[in-house]
């Protein structure tokens, strides 16, 4: 069952508040992940953090190569951290992704 027009309006107003300079190609990427089951029952603004966080891990960092390497998530999390929030700059984001937090989401 796809999202409702009402949670598809409050997921692109949260992405764009969130991160207002991200590149649409991203944008679709976390709509859907987004868009998933287990990321429904999320607030809007929850689940877009959520997402855009696993989608630069895996899009735009070395997360999935430090995987491959035997680091376990937390490591490969950790190594990447930087790597994160120079993308979410880049986005303007309002929010950045602390040390402390996890930041899992739609796949880790």
């Amino acid at each position: 069952m796809p999202m409702t027009t009402k949670r598809q309006a409050a997921v692109s107003q949260a992405l764009e508040r969130l991160a207002p300079l991200m590149p649409l190609e991203d944008a679709l990427a976390i709509k859907a992940l987004v868009a998933r089951l287990h990321m429904r029952g999320l607030p809007a603004q929850r689940a877009v953090w959520l997402a855009t966080i696993t989608h630069i891990r895996h899009t735009h960092s070395d997360y999935d190569a430090l995987l491959d390497e035997g680091y376990d998530r937390d490591a490969a999390r950790f190594f990447v951290l930087d790597e994160v929030n120079a993308v979410l700059r880049r986005w303007q984001a309002t929010r950045f992704l602390d040390a402390d937090e996890d930041g899992v989401g739609a796949d880790g």
